[in-house]
């Protein structure tokens, strides 16, 4: 079963949409939004494989709920406006639909959807990375196979990745969701969009902005962790 969530904010396209997908016994509808902040709330709680997404949408639109996830499900665009779709298609979503929404192209997209989600499920198992490992880094001419361990953030350069060790700090062809899905829970956190830090070099934390908090870690340097983030981190790590 494919979890899935509705994000509109016309009640009747909503309707329409889940009469279509009644016939698709591989999808499960879990909840569905008529606006950012309410999806927000319910793509945390729920943590469905896949989104379908209406852009234009009062207050805050589609592409704003994607720049505030961290952990970014599958997404189908459900639209009545073409003029979006290279940007949509940027912020890699899986496909881009137009009202009103065709059986037909509906069942295309359902389709791309339970390949990704599946091809995704394998590279997990296949590639997790244990804590205990040694893994192989590669800026230009310069070469390291460091211990796990001693990576103590990584952070966001657009499709590239800073890896920070001992006093180095070289850029790999990695974008931070990918590595973020090879890495251990055990070892790192998801602080924020743009840094992952290892567990082991965090000192202290103190409450933040908005009910974030901001995590001291021992080279001396400050990590502002998100709201929704914080509520993670003590889920996990709480007693």
């Amino acid at each position: 079963m494919i979890t899935t969530i509705i994000v509109d904010d016309e009640r009747l396209a909503r309707e329409g949409l889940k009469s279509l997908l009644k016939d698709m016994p591989d999808i499960q509808i879990v909840a569905e939004a008529e606006n950012v902040d309410e999806a927000l709330d319910l793509i945390e709680k729920f943590k469905p494989q896949l989104v379908f997404l209406d852009i234009q949408m009062p207050e805050k639109n589609g592409f704003e709920l994607l720049e505030e996830l961290i952990e970014t499900p599958a997404v189908i665009f459900t639209t009545a406006y073409d003029e979006y779709a290279l940007k949509a298609f940027e912020v890699n979503a899986l496909d881009y639909l137009l009202k009103p929404i065709e059986k037909e192209r509906l069942l295309e997209a359902v389709a791309k959807a339970k390949k990704q989600i599946e091809e995704l499920k394998l590279d997990r198992l296949r590639n997790k990375l244990m804590p205990h490992e040694r893994v192989f880094l590669r800026d230009g001419d310069k070469c390291w196979y460091i211990p796990l361990s001693d990576i103590r953030l990584i952070e966001s350069a657009g499709n590239y990745a800073k890896i920070h060790f001992d006093k180095y700090q070289p850029l790999i062809h990695r974008t931070l969701n990918s590595l973020d899905e090879r890495l251990s829970d055990e070892l790192f956190f998801r602080a924020n969009r743009q840094q992952i830090i290892n567990l082991n070099y965090l000192e202290k934390i103190e409450p933040f902005f908005n009910s974030g908090f901001l995590f001291y870690m021992k080279d001396g340097s400050k990590i502002e962790v998100s709201r929704r983030q914080a509520v993670k981190f003590k889920e996990l790590r709480s007693l």
